[in-house]
């Protein structure tokens, strides 16, 4: 099915399947006066759609990531960490993307100035360290035609956190394929274990709870 948008009338295709379009047509719909939250993907010819806010858990894991992130940051403090979590992300009439997790380490991150588009252009910028989809009801495209939208843009590394079964599938680039790892590069080794079971912890209480654990448990492993 070929996707088409006019300006008179944005039509939205069928949510949560790829469909063949034109950059042109995904610019229709990234610039579309349309009120409700929209996500969208492009990857080389084919455009994928999502629209409205995030549920209950899509949410507390989302947030949770974040945090981690930040508890991370805080006990390395001579690293640069930049979260730009569901930021748009184009590589001009090839990509588009915008993953729930964005983690740039380094100072070279993309920063916004007056009069520039918001969204990060990869002619400009370098590509994250790592990125993520949180995947509440998207798991399976997460797992397959995402994970080659991200494969193909060379982004070193990749997460795909499913909410319902408590898991943390995790991808690392080598040779121009995602592998399966089970230590993270970008946070230095962290075991994905440790992930899974901090998303276990939310069955215990809080996501701001879950976090703390997490910050004990990266304590404790520095010391070993």
């Amino acid at each position: 099915m070929t996707a088409t948008f006019s300006s008179d009338a944005i039509k939205i295709p069928p949510l949560r399947e790829w469909h063949k379009a034109t950059w042109e047509d995904y610019i229709t719909l990234r610039d579309a006066p349309i009120k409700e939250r929209m996500k969208l993907a492009y990857n080389q010819g084919k455009l994928w759609v999502d629209m409205g806010g995030e549920g209950i858990n899509h949410s507390i894991v989302s947030d949770l990531f974040t945090m981690m992130f930040g508890f991370w940051a805080i006990q390395r403090p001579e690293q640069v960490f930049t979260s730009l979590g569901r930021c748009l992300i184009e590589k001009p009439e090839t990509q588009a993307c915008a993953p729930d997790l964005v983690l740039y380490i380094g100072e070279d991150y993309p920063q916004w100035k007056p009069r520039e588009p918001d969204a990060i252009n990869l002619t400009r910028w370098r590509v994250p360290n790592l990125v993520g989809e949180i995947s509440d009801t998207t798991l399976a495209d997460d797992l397959d035609q995402q994970k080659h939208l991200y494969e193909a843009l060379g982004i070193p590394e990749y997460w795909v956190i499913d909410v319902r079964g408590q898991r943390v599938f995790a991808f690392q680039l080598q040779e121009g394929k995602y592998n399966i790892c089970t230590e993270s590069v970008a946070l230095n080794g962290l075991p994905i274990s440790v992930l899974e079971e901090t998303l276990k912890r939310l069955g215990e209480g809080t996501n701001t709870s879950a976090g703390a654990w997490f910050t004990q448990e990266i304590v404790n492993l520095s010391k070993n």
